[in-house]
């Protein structure tokens, strides 16, 4: 038998061993957690990842070179299942010891016991139950591995480690982190896997200052426990004495429900010192609490135990920054907790410590393509106050800014870059008599000076032209809060805007940057007015104001990060068109540099819409090693083709509402299962986009290796667009034939997009002696490749 035949006769029992194995592939492993969230260049140290669905993981990756994780072991909670396999066990031997042993008042001493919790013990009936398991172990022996087995199994239960509150962190993966002396400080990505999937990223820190870390929290060390028989309990959090600390410093901790972290160290008069948490940029949102992440705060005391200092966020952002000058030497304590003494494992967080630059602001907040930018630094303990940003290489977009030298390095702000012209606002500007005259298109860099400081541009405009006006201030860690107003030269007010929302700024919740297109009535002067809606400004309060017609454009996010495909099955993913200044055009999705056995089918996002979900599928020899899969999006705006990375996102949920796409540094790929030859893989026989009309049907027909698998699957869709629906499935000469229904009050002609199909396993028949757990779901076996669709307009019916 050729290869090919030798696939399609396997095809169908391996497409159905996915029914035990993509559960865990659909959902995947999900990591909560990691802690500490880094450590420094040249140390090793343990890890704990606490996830979900972990059972089998056998790997941990993090991204770049220069760090290695070994696993050391997985810890889990006990089951209610395991938990009483093991009583049952308990219960055998210590029934088969009392009768080996014949001390038969132990066997009615233990069914006494066992019994206990009867409403009406019926003493017939034990003694019946004794005689049963006198006979039942007759003759048996006791061996000291026999003892030694009872012993292990009772230490198991008292042990037994129940489920935390969040399963979603109930799985511990401990690990040994080896971090190269020449590994590139920064952020990296963290990921564990198995042969067959591969989990979210996290976020971990390459330091370069030394680290102390405090022992892991006290369900880890229970949770460790159980697994080594060796009770470890830690002394209550309040008796916990304050850890010495040497500066500079980098301290990780963990925050439990009404705990409080401090740290001592020594400092000297003068020493401007700059404290600054981490916390949620390791975690940015829980899913499960309010606000949607960890809300630390900061505090310094003397050694007399005096406040000093205290910051419950910087500016918007939640995670504190304490900036304090040293009045005397002496011994010193900052404290860490949550604001309202909330806690849970994964409240994690790194404090940085010490007489290091931070910067607070910078001006301008961007500059031009092709230029060299001047830009003016502030903020504690910089090495220089100016810098010059080169930016003749450089494509248009947001960069990271900082300063340092060796390892006293600073924050990293956003610095922009842009092609438009770039102007400086001039004051005074505060009114339209003294308005500041400017040329469009422009981008202008000011700030606004003082609380309440307005400033107002004016420039000429044509009839019929429409005016963009952005600011982009929050998005750059300004803390300006901006209102943009454009008025025409009477004063009649036109548009106004205070806050819009840029669904690209993962990591932003208040919108704070302010967004208008207007079409001007006529020819004439008009005046765009800027100010911060809460009255505030001061010298960090920088902006960019565009002013420009509209530049249509879009930037692209794909969900999720981790994907985990099967050789010859479909892999569903999302991907989301951020449209700016009026794109409303189709943007078709490629692969870049990709393998050559990978395809992706309803590669199109339609004209009008913001999101579509299509499929990858790997033809070619599977890798269990994830490697960086890169796509990019491209359109036509203005007869010019336009092309941009899709950058990959985790889609994260804050507070039980709200979800924000979140960048990743890469979008990782794991590839399992047999190389699948493209003439049995299930495929898409139809001649796409698949025309369905208004009201009618419209048949696809699907490849598959045996048409039996209709009779053990259910094909359905995911997230149907409303107005479409599985009218009938059948067996056809190729596989499968699926006809799809079209209710025409629901959807209208024109409207497009991907129909996703997965199959299912279905449950047994009525009266089958197969019988379905209660409750039980059926689980997705496979995801078909995307349908594209068209819904059009139903034919004419012809004159009788």
């Amino acid at each position: 038998m050729s290869w090919r035949g030798r696939y399609v006769a396997g095809a169908l029992s391996a497409w159905f061993l996915l029914v035990g194995t993509a559960l865990a592939q659909q959902r995947g492993m999900h990591i909560g957690y990691v802690y500490p969230a880094g450590g420094q260049q040249g140390t090793t140290f343990e890890a704990v990842i606490a996830g979900q669905f972990l059972v089998g993981v056998d790997r941990i990756f993090v991204s770049g070179s220069g760090v290695e994780a070994k696993l050391r072991e997985l810890v889990r909670p006990m089951s209610g299942k395991e938990l009483n396999e093991l009583r049952i066990q308990l219960d055998e031997l210590m029934a088969r010891r009392a009768v080996a042993r014949k001390d038969f008042r132990a066997l009615e001493n233990f069914l006494s016991f066992k019994n206990a919790k009867s409403i009406k013990p019926d003493p017939a009936a034990r003694q019946k139950e004794i005689e049963a398991l006198k006979q039942k172990y007759a003759g048996a022996t006791w061996t000291a591995e026999d003892e030694k087995r009872l012993v292990e199994i009772r230490q198991k239960i008292a042990r037994a480690v129940r489920r935390p509150a969040n399963p979603a962190i109930s799985e511990l993966v401990i690990a040994e982190i080896t971090i190269a002396p020449n590994a590139a400080p920064g952020l990296r990505e963290l990921r564990v896997g198995s042969p067959s999937t591969l989990s979210n990223p996290l976020v971990f820190h390459v330091g370069l200052l030394p680290e102390f870390t405090e022992p892991p929290s006290k369900t880890i060390t229970e949770q460790r426990s159980a697994v080594a028989r060796t009770a470890v309990l830690r002394a209550p959090v309040e008796a916990e004495p304050e850890m010495q600390v040497t500066l500079p410093a980098v301290v990780n901790g963990q925050i439990l429900p009404g705990d409080v972290d401090r740290y001592r160290f020594a400092a000297k008069k003068g020493q401007r010192l700059v404290i600054a948490a981490s916390a949620r940029q390791l975690i940015p949102y829980l899913a499960d609490a309010v606000p949607g992440w960890f809300q630390a705060t900061l505090a310094l005391y003397d050694a007399k135990g005096t406040e000093l200092a205290y910051a419950d966020d910087y500016r918007f952002s939640p995670d504190p920054v304490l900036f304090f000058e040293v009045p005397a030497d002496g011994q010193y304590v900052v404290e860490i907790k949550d604001a309202i003494y909330r806690g849970r494992e994964d409240f994690v967080y790194r404090i940085t410590i010490g007489q290091l630059p931070w910067i607070t602001s910078v001006f301008p907040l961007g500059g031009r393509v092709g230029q060299e930018t001047p830009v003016e630094l502030r903020g504690w303990n910089l090495p220089l106050r100016t810098l010059t940003v080169d930016n003749r290489q450089r494509e248009p977009g947001i960069f990271p800014l900082s300063v340092g030298e060796g390892p006293r390095q600073s924050n990293a702000v956003p610095f922009a870059v842009d092609t438009l012209p770039e102007g400086m606002e001039n004051e005074p500007n505060d009114t339209p008599e003294r308005a500041q005259r400017v040329t469009l298109p422009v981008i202008i860099n000011g700030r606004s000076d003082s609380p309440g400081d307005v400033d107002v541009f004016s420039f000429e405009g044509r009839a019929g032209s429409t005016l963009v006006a952005e600011v982009l201030a929050r998005r750059l860690d300004s803390p300006l809060d901006s209102m943009i107003r454009v008025a025409d030269a009477s004063g009649k007010e036109l548009a106004a805007n205070d806050d819009y929302e840029d669904k690209g700024a993962g990591l932003v919740t208040h919108h704070a940057d302010s967004y208008l297109s207007v079409t001007l009535p006529q020819d004439g002067v008009y005046y765009v007015t800027l100010r911060d809606a809460q009255g505030k400004g001061g010298t960090a309060y920088g902006y960019r104001l565009r002013l420009s017609p509209p530049r249509p454009d879009f930037a692209l996010r794909v969900v999720p990060a981790s994907l985990n495909v099967r050789a010859g099955v479909a892999t569903p993913m999302s991907v989301y068109a951020l449209r700016r200044d009026g794109f409303a055009g189709e943007i078709t999705i490629d692969l870049k540099d990709a393998p050559a056995e990978f395809r992706l089918a309803g590669n199109v996002i339609p004209a009008g819409q913001d999101q579509v979900k299509m499929t990858l599928v790997a033809y070619g020899p599977p890798d269990s090693q994830p490697f960086s899969l890169r796509l990019e999006g491209r359109a036509t705006i203005d007869g010019r083709e336009v092309v941009h990375p899709v950058v990959p996102a985790e889609d994260m949920m804050q507070a039980f509402a709200y979800h924000h796409l979140v960048p990743a540094q890469d979008l990782k790929v794991v590839v399992t299962g047999r190389a699948a030859p493209k003439a049995g893989a299930i495929r898409l026989l139809t001649k796409t986009p698949l025309r369905i009309p208004a009201g009618g049907t419209a048949s696809a027909e699907i490849a598959l290796p045996a048409a039996a698998m209709l009779s053990r699957v259910r094909l359905e869709l995911s997230d149907p667009p409303e107005g479409i629906s599985i009218k009938n499935v059948s067996e056809s000469r190729n596989g499968a034939t699926i006809v799809f229904a079209c209710d025409a009050a629901k959807i209208k002609p024109g409207s497009k997009g991907n129909l996703i199909v997965v199959a299912s396993a279905r449950r047994p028949a009525a009266g089958s002696k197969a019988k379905a757990k209660p409750g039980a779901r059926a689980g997705v076996v496979a995801t078909l490749p995307a349908i594209p669709y068209v819904i059009v307009a139903p034919p004419k019916e012809s004159p009788k």
